[in-house]
């Protein structure tokens, strides 16, 4: 299960109290592809954050896989990180000088894996660079590094993959191919998908909406394949089945 309650989220700055988040509430499907949208500052990227376990909210709680976030150690949080979630970031983060195969490996290779090579391998053919395996970052257009990153993060077949503007630093038609890359591993793999995103066009191809302002959400709708436009959404959530 993937259920946000009443999350609050607030920061102390010098004299002023910041409020950057405020009591919000949401379930999420098994399987689904969720777009988050806002004006900068509306509260989408911490979201994201308290919702993948990386910071902690003020007040409220997140259940992931029936399993309370908050009231885990941040240990005990990247545990669970490490073997249900997997990330995607605008920025790539990939390590410069590792080629694409080795840079999938990585997490494997963290974890113990047998067969990490084999496995990295499968996934970066996957997304459709099995003939630069050995290239580097620097060798590889935008689009390629970020086909390498969302490779990575699904190295550990992950139940649910938070990408925080994964097309942010690409052209349009490229941030088209990486969206498109997403809804083909969401249907396959029955990966729950939570897409932070400032692209209106890109979100509606999601499967339902979420759109923040002033730190409240202002907008629950299924959308595109989810069922009809403008339907509320608030269902049982769930984490999917691995790649």
């Amino acid at each position: 299960m993937l259920v946000a309650q009443g999350l609050t989220k607030e920061f102390d700055s010098g004299s002023h109290h910041l409020t950057v988040l405020r009591d919000v509430s949401f379930t999420i499907p098994q399987g689904t592809f969720v777009a988050i949208v806002g004006p900068s500052g509306s509260g989408k990227t911490t979201l994201l954050g308290l919702l993948a376990g990386l910071d902690t909210p003020t007040r409220g709680r997140v259940l992931l896989d029936d399993a309370d976030l908050t009231a885990m150690s941040e240990d005990e949080r990247a545990r669970l990180r490490g073997q249900k979630v997997g990330f995607v970031f605008q920025s790539f983060q990939l390590i410069p000088t590792l080629n694409a195969l080795e840079n999938v490996q990585v997490p494997l290779e963290l974890r113990g894996d047998s067969g990490a090579a084999v496995r990295a391998t499968e996934l970066l053919q996957r997304v459709g660079l099995g003939d630069r395996l050995d290239h580097l970052p620097t060798q590889l257009s935008g689009g390629e590094q970020q086909r390498v990153a969302i490779a990575r993060a699904f190295s550990n077949r992950p139940g649910i993959l938070f990408a925080d503007e994964p097309t942010g630093n690409l052209d349009g038609a490229t941030g088209n191919r990486i969206v498109e890359l997403l809804e083909e591993l969401n249907r396959e793999s029955h990966t729950t998908i939570v897409l932070v995103t400032h692209d209106l066009t890109l979100a509606r191809r999601a499967q339902r909406l979420i759109r923040l302002a002033d730190g409240v959400v202002v907008e629950d709708t299924e959308t595109g394949d989810g069922g009809r436009a403008g339907e509320s959404a608030t269902v049982r959530a769930g984490v999917g089945s691995p790649l």
